[in-house]
Order: C-alpha cells, then sequence, then structure tokens
C-alpha cells in the first residue's frame, strides 16, 4: 500500500504521526499510525502534512519525502537513531543521508524529529509513496524545517 504524505500529519505537542480521516465541524478527525486510536484535533492545534516540510540544504530547500527516501538508502531495513541517541550519531547519518544539509539552519532537534517520523513510517506504513498530484505544492513548504 502506498503511503500519502499529505495525509500523515504531525501535531504539535502530541507524540508520533496521524493519519487524516476527515474533516469534522471542529477540526479534523484522525487515527494515530501506532495505537490505531482515534482523536479528533481543534482547529487551535498546529497541524503539519508531512508533505508540506523540507529541510534546508546548501542549494536550497529538500522535501522531507526526499530526506525520508535517502534516509532509507543508507539505512536499508535498520532503524534510524532513537531520540536518546547522541547528537553525533544523527549528525553522522544526515552526512550520509544528505551531506549538504544546512548546519547553521537544520539542528540536531530536526534531525531528531525526522529519526522518529523515519522509525514510525518504517514500523506503520510505507516508504513506497505516492506522487504529489499538484506540481505547485513546492512553493507551500518554503520556510517549514520542523
Amino acid at each position: 500500500m502506498k503511503t500519502d504524505l499529505s495525509k500523515i500529519l504531525a501535531v504539535s505537542g502530541q507524540p508520533g504521526l496521524y493519519q487524516y480521516l476527515a474533516q469534522s465541524r471542529t477540526g479534523a478527525i484522525v487515527e494515530s499510525l501506532a495505537s490505531k486510536e482515534r482523536k479528533n484535533f481543534d482547529l487551535r492545534s498546529r497541524i503539519t502534512s508531512l508533505a508540506d516540510i523540507s529541510i534546508y540544504t546548501a542549494e536550497g530547500e529538500l522535501k522531507l519525502k526526499e530526506v525520508l527516501l535517502k534516509l532509507k538508502e543508507v539505512l536499508g531495513d535498520a532503524e534510524a537513531p532513537g531520540p536518546k541517541a547522541a547528537p553525533d550519531e544523527f549528525k553522522a547519518l544526515f552526512e550520509k543521508a544528505v551531506p549538504d544539509y544546512d548546519g547553521d539552519r537544520f539542528y540536531v532537534s530536526h534531525m531528531k524529529k525526522i529519526a522518529q517520523w523515519y522509525n514510525e513510517i518504517l514500523k506503520y506504513a510505507s516508504f513506497d509513496f505516492e506522487e504529489e498530484d499538484e506540481p505547485g505544492n513546492d512553493e507551500e513548504a518554503a520556510g517549514n524545517d520542523e
């Protein structure tokens, strides 16, 4: 089954990733990838689609989808380092996967978050991503490096 990153959501202040299910009167109905528990996040929640996230590189920005695929090339079927791993482990991993990342604007905290997302997608989804339908979506992610 293909993974649609536009429907995989990160919610500020909430652990893990969520699958978008439907719009509700007060926000969005989502399902946790890990526990399959359904929740309703209201309009005040900071909800971000993984398709809208990019990281800073020397040449500009790189979509999260491409970062995840590069991590998959480096890691194979292995998991990324866990959240308690040393910062040097994350830097070494991202130097192999995305050697031109911008160290001044792409921090270890961002690397940890992406590694956590990588591990969740590895366990509960697939790296066989759906293609984006609209080529104009590239501009929406400008400056978003969560």
